[in-house]
């Protein structure tokens, strides 16, 4: 698998498969896509501009629109469905090695589905990632290297930091947000049912 998308396995890898090279084509990176519910089924997909700035609302759209046409063709979900596309967020999952480097510095909590040296869940600051592997410096000071694969969940931890850093990276998507707010118009993005 290409190490720039996100593990995931069952109906969500044949998802990404499906999805990620129409998000290429249009200037996108999956973050993740999970797929929530049973009846009735949500699809829910976080992505990234590829040059890492934040997406906006009008990139929701555009994500949303384009996805929802591959899949109505492809159709991989039998019966009735929801399309949700969001930002990662601020405190955003830690998915792929890109996003430990990226996020070098930051506070995470990562779990594992191995335990590593006794342990699942891990707290502290993200090191980068190489070789497989992601690292944390522990708040004890010590180092630890937890293997990508293994990695069940990991999220950024919201900080002062963190706030800033993202918000230095939202700045040219928000001129346009605030446009689109002013001229009153509604967030077409948010839900697609098919």
């Amino acid at each position: 698998m290409d190490a720039d998308l996100p593990a995931h396995s069952g109906l969500e890898a044949r998802l990404v498969a499906l999805v990620a090279p129409t998000l290429e084509d249009l200037g996108y990176e999956i973050v993740r896509i999970a797929v929530l519910g049973r009846e009735s089924p949500t699809v829910q997909i976080m992505a990234d501009r590829a040059d890492g700035s934040l997406i906006s609302v009008d990139d929701c759209e555009r994500i949303s629109h384009a996805v929802g046409a591959v899949l109505d063709v492809e159709d991989p979900i039998p019966g009735a469905w929801t399309l949700e596309v969001s930002s990662a967020g601020i405190d955003r999952p830690l998915t792929r090695a890109k996003d430990w480097n990226r996020f070098a510095g930051h506070q995470a909590k990562a779990e594992v589905l191995v335990p590593v040296d006794g342990r699942r869940r891990f707290s502290g600051i993200v090191l980068g990632a190489d070789d497989g592997v992601a690292r944390l410096r522990l708040d004890d000071g010590t180092e630890v290297a937890l293997p990508l694969e293994e990695i069940r969940r990991a999220r950024l931890v919201l900080t002062d930091a963190l706030i800033e850093a993202s918000a230095q990276m939202a700045r040219p998507a928000e001129t346009g947000e605030e446009e689109k707010s002013e001229a009153g118009e509604e967030n077409p993005a948010g839900r697609k049912l098919h």
